[in-house]
């Protein structure tokens, strides 16, 4: 029997990156009422804050930890800090994500495709390297990973932004193979057309009111990390097409 709602991630210990603000943020705290104790990972810390202040409010625990994603050797020195504290980690939810420029690819500074692929590709691939002993611990360990449908529309002047969520996405499911005579399972999301500030500033026109609201789109990713996930390899949509 599957677990009731509010009680599919008791006893799990969850990370999610991104988690001060948008889509992340409500992930976590959908997370944490669904009884996961969660470390949230974002560069604001006063986000973290307003978000680890409603998590408690609602009888929560999170341990929040201010983090750049841009900085490699801290990544690698998560996972040691974790395995210390904590000893395994239950579930993986990688959402944090940079636009860049949307513009011809010829007419992207270096710098910009760098932090794009920096953030959006390689920060999850350092995850997935350091923290993969650590959901291999658990039981039932899960990595969900957040994707968008610029990976397959190839539309113009979303070169660096689309690269990196193709190439996130080939990565994901890769792992996913890799896993799949394990415990482990590696899924994707993709949240769809969300009120946040990245699809505000791709689309500063649109009415930005009339989207769904990044509350609306969590559940996906907790069914993913839930125990009782079996689904390995698929990129579900929270959202309809557009």
């Amino acid at each position: 029997m599957a677990p009731a709602r509010g009680h599919r991630l008791a006893g799990r210990l969850a990370l999610i990156t991104g988690a001060s603000r948008g889509i992340g943020a409500a992930v976590a705290k959908h997370c944490a009422a669904e009884g996961a104790h969660v470390i949230l990972l974002a560069r604001t810390q006063g986000g973290l804050q307003d978000v680890d202040d409603a998590i408690r409010a609602g009888g929560g625990s999170a341990t929040l930890v201010p983090f750049d994603l841009r900085e490699a050797a801290k990544i690698d020195e998560l996972g040691a800090a974790i395995y210390q504290r904590f000893g395994r980690l239950d579930a993986l939810i990688g959402i944090a994500g940079v636009l860049g420029a949307l513009s011809p690819l010829g007419h992207i500074e270096p710098k910009v495709w760098q932090e794009v692929m920096d953030v959006n590709l390689t920060a999850n691939w350092r995850l997935i390297r350091v923290l993969d002993p650590l959901l291999r611990r658990s039981p039932a360990g899960r990595a969900v990973f957040a994707t968008c449908s610029a990976a397959r529309d190839l539309a113009p002047y979303w070169g660096a932004y689309a690269a990196s969520k193709a190439a996130l996405e080939a990565m994901v499911r890769i792992y996913a193979g890799e896993s799949a005579r394990t415990t482990l399972r590696v899924n994707l999301v993709d949240p769809g057309a969300v009120r946040t500030l990245l699809r505000a500033r791709a689309f500063p026109a649109e009415e930005h009111d009339k989207l769904a609201r990044p509350e609306d789109v969590t559940e996906p990713f907790v069914a993913l990390a839930a125990a009782d996930c079996e689904e390995n390899g698929v990129i579900r949509r929270a959202m309809p097409p557009e």
